[in-house]
Formats: structure tokens, C-alpha cells, sequence
């Protein structure tokens, strides 16, 4: 497991960014998918459970990433 920084345009960054950032992009559509199919009526707290999408789809990135 070795993560190198990410060079953006001349700027390093670490690269758990970069998987926050596609995480976040994938959670969006993730999200209206959702919307979409009525699924975000019937949780109890709908912010809290596209944050733990969120949490889910970053986790299951890094691991993937990772080997």
C-alpha cells in the first residue's frame, strides 16, 4: 500500500483528496438515483444517510485502491 501525492497542474496533494473528491461525485449520483426512485422518503434522516453512503462508497474506494 503506497500512496504517492497527486500532482494537479504543478501542486501536490495527497491523494486521499483526490478519493474524497470522485467519492463525493459518485455520492451525488448516488443521491439523485435515489431521489429519483423515492428511496430518500423512506429514511428516518436522509441527510445522515447520504452521509453514510458518503462513508461507505470513500471506505470502499480506499480499499480498493489500497491493494
Amino acid at each position: 500500500m503506497n500512496f504517492a501525492e497527486v500532482n494537479l497542474f504543478g501542486v501536490y496533494v495527497a491523494p486521499i483528496s483526490v478519493i474524497m473528491t470522485v467519492a463525493w461525485l459518485v455520492t451525488i449520483v448516488l443521491r439523485r438515483l435515489a431521489v429519483r426512485l423515492g428511496l430518500l422518503n423512506r429514511v428516518w434522516h436522509p441527510p445522515a444517510f447520504v452521509f453514510f453512503v458518503y462513508l461507505i462508497v470513500l471506505s470502499s474506494m480506499t480499499l480498493v485502491i489500497a491493494r
